[in-house]
């Protein structure tokens, strides 16, 4: 029994060996004196192998820097303050409701006193003025006061009347007549007391020497119920005006007046 286990591992041996497999196992002899005693011991020759395990690379990511954009600071341009021209009163004067001693009286003007010009009237020289002893305007002759300034840079005014009055009705019954170049106004009579008493102002356009002229005219008195003006043929725009009855508060409404064509 004993000489076929050696005969077995004999042929394991040479196996091995033409495998080109080292042996690794070996026979040792136990240092026992009888053949019986033989033991088979393993013993394992090992070749370490280390596994190389890949690290990751550290990437770093840069850092970005903003620059910060200059916002420009805009530059205020300051709008010129438009001054308007002055005037200083040279005589006792009128300062009245529109652009013509036909309209009715607004203050009394004084050597002296001090204004500013804000408008003028396109048919006439009138300014229309804000003194400084006033809280309103009013029209005043260029011929009563000295100008600092220049008046053709201002806008042309409108005229604004007070009114219309609550106490008393525009005229009634207005009628113009032809006779060749002279034109008759009239009316009926308003009847107002003494003291609102002003009489009738007749806003006219009328047509004089080839020139179509702005023609204003005021009556003193409510019995004075008709008007004649000059309006000859030869202007290129219709003669024609308004009629308003006049009392101290101020005008009634105007009535067109019925102009006869030359």
């Amino acid at each position: 029994m004993n000489r076929k286990l050696t005969l077995i591992l004999l042929i394991l041996i040479v196996l091995a060996s033409a495998c080109g497999v080292p042996a690794q196992p070996t026979i040792e002899e136990s240092p026992s004196a009888t053949a019986t005693s033989w033991t088979l011991s393993a013993t394992s020759t090992g070749t370490f192998t280390p596994t190389i395990t890949a690290s990751s690379t550290l990437t770093l990511t840069p850092t970005i820097t903003l620059t910060p954009t200059e916002t420009a600071t805009p530059t205020i341009t300051p709008t010129p303050t438009f001054a308007f021209p002055t005037v200083t009163v040279n005589a006792q004067a009128h300062c009245r409701y529109g652009p013509a001693t036909a309209y009715l009286h607004a203050a009394d003007l004084y050597p002296g006193d001090t204004g500013s010009v804000r408008g003028r009237y396109q048919n006439s020289k009138w300014l229309h003025v804000k003194f400084d002893k006033l809280d309103y305007f009013c029209w005043v002759a260029p011929s009563v006061v000295d100008v600092v300034g220049d008046i053709t840079t201002l806008y042309y005014a409108e005229v604004n009347l007070p009114g219309p009055s609550r106490l008393y009705k525009p005229p009634q019954n207005v009628r113009a007549v032809r006779t060749g170049d002279m034109v008759t106004i009239s009316w009926k009579m308003v009847n107002m007391t003494d003291d609102d008493d002003r009489g009738y102002m007749l806003d006219m356009f009328v047509c004089q020497n080839g020139h179509y002229l702005w023609f204003p005219v005021s009556l003193a008195t409510r019995t004075e119920t008709s008007y004649t003006v000059k309006d000859e043929a030869g202007c290129p725009l219709q003669s024609g005006g308004k009629l308003y009855a006049v009392e101290k508060h101020g005008y009634t409404n105007p009535v067109d007046i019925p102009w006869p064509v030359p």
